[in-house]
């Protein structure tokens, strides 16, 4: 079995060795188990298009759905706010930190989530960990998806309550869980994702309510892949259910459908006053940039404007599954498409045919444990409203002549 990224090769380091030489024997470990992360730098992003160590190549691996990171309306949009504001926050949003595009900007997003009110934080991990450490306290319990995202489980080890785990979209095991709890907590809250970040997939928000309305807990929901792309209006995964009003708690983040950078907690406006009073990775952290809530609050509003980019995603996503399946990949997960796993099993085989793609002009996600599970690494293709049909075609070839070089 392929160790964690987490764990060590489990000999005791001697008390003259040098932290450099312990440290180094871990990453030995990873390197050997094909599990070592190195950083692949890409610049002059426009459209679908970036490069790489000097060569344009075409983008499925990044998250930018919308193709709005590279308009250049958020760009100015961020550049008329530093002609007349500083360009730090200049300290915590609780103490002096706190400007009015902030709060425009959650403004716009609690409307967009059919909620009362939002909360910023600095990003969607910060807003997790923040928001979740804050509502569950000893006398809690979460009942937590295996494949929810790595926030949501750190943020439930963080946490003083109790979490229970149940497999991946098992609504019978999970009310299974909810019935052995009865009585036994203060607060019982269920913590899904709406659109899963490795496997595609969405959580049927629509029957999790009605289990969760019978059985006295709350829905909490990580949107930040189905905000902006889901829904009539973009407003996620519970307004492509039609459950708003049944979801406490939704998080999105602005890095992804928006183009730009931040996260926010939409709820009600207790929730929203509770968790400023409450969330330690809210309170104690120096605002974020101002002008990154006018770039995301300009990204914001092309997407509700030009809901063609929406379609267009939709689109490409449909395309891109029907084009696996002519090359007779193996089935894939129900899902809207614009995370699509092929998965390859073996994490150095995934690299190398990532590496090939690259060659062939494709900058494709070689995901690998641990953010997958042991024997499930895979390529992660995206696809975004900026990829035309031909850009897909020509993925297409490359990745025939990829597997079949395996």
């Amino acid at each position: 079995m392929l160790p964690l990224a987490h764990q060590s090769d489990q000999t005791p380091a001697s008390s003259s060795e040098s932290l450099g030489s312990s440290l180094a024997r871990e990453l030995d470990v990873l390197q050997r188990a094909g599990l070592r992360r190195t950083l692949t730098c890409v610049h002059r992003r426009y459209g679908s298009g970036v490069v790489v160590e000097g060569r344009a190549v075409v983008d499925f691996s990044s998250n930018d759905y919308l193709g709005l990171a590279s308009d250049s309306r958020l760009s100015r949009a961020a550049i008329d706010h530093l002609e007349y504001e500083a360009f730090g926050a200049g300290a915590a949003r609780s103490i002096s930190g706190s400007h009015p595009v902030h709060e425009a900007l959650e403004r716009e997003l609690a409307l967009l989530k059919h909620k009362e009110a939002a909360l910023l934080f600095s990003s969607g991990y910060a807003a997790n960990v923040g928001a979740i450490t804050a509502l569950v306290g000893r006398d809690d319990i979460v009942f937590s998806d295996a494949l929810n995202h790595a926030s949501i489980i750190d943020a439930c080890r963080l946490c003083r309550g109790t979490t229970s785990t149940f497999p991946h979209g098992d609504l019978d095991v999970l009310e299974q869980q909810l019935r052995a709890t009865t009585g036994k907590h203060r607060r019982r809250i269920i913590v899904v994702e709406g659109v899963y970040s490795m496997d595609g997939d969405l959580s049927s928000l629509n029957e999790l309510t009605e289990l969760a309305q019978r059985h006295d807990a709350w829905v909490y929901v990580d949107d930040a892949h189905g905000t902006g792309v889901l829904g009539a209006h973009g407003g996620g995964a519970a307004e492509h259910w039609g459950v708003e009003e049944q979801v406490a708690v939704t998080v999105a983040t602005l890095g992804k459908a928006f183009g730009a950078a931040g996260g926010i907690v939409a709820g009600s406006s207790i929730l929203r006053d509770f968790l400023l009073n409450r969330a330690r990775s809210f309170i104690f952290t120096t605002s974020s940039p101002p002008m990154l809530a006018a770039a995301a609050l300009e990204g914001l509003k092309l997407a509700r404007e030009e809901p063609w980019r929406r379609q267009r995603l939709l689109v490409n996503a449909q395309y891109l599954r029907d084009s696996l399946g002519a090359l007779d990949i193996p089935p894939l997960p129900p899902g809207p498409g614009h995370i699509t796993p092929v998965i390859i099993g073996d994490a150095e085989r995934t690299m190398r045919i990532g590496r090939r793609l690259r060659e062939s002009g494709f900058l494709v996600g070689a995901i690998r444990p641990p953010s997958v599970p042991l024997g499930g690494a895979r390529l992660r293709i995206t696809v975004s409203a900026a990829h035309s049909t031909e850009d897909i075609d020509d993925l297409m070839v490359a990745l025939a002549d990829a597997l079949r070089r395996e």
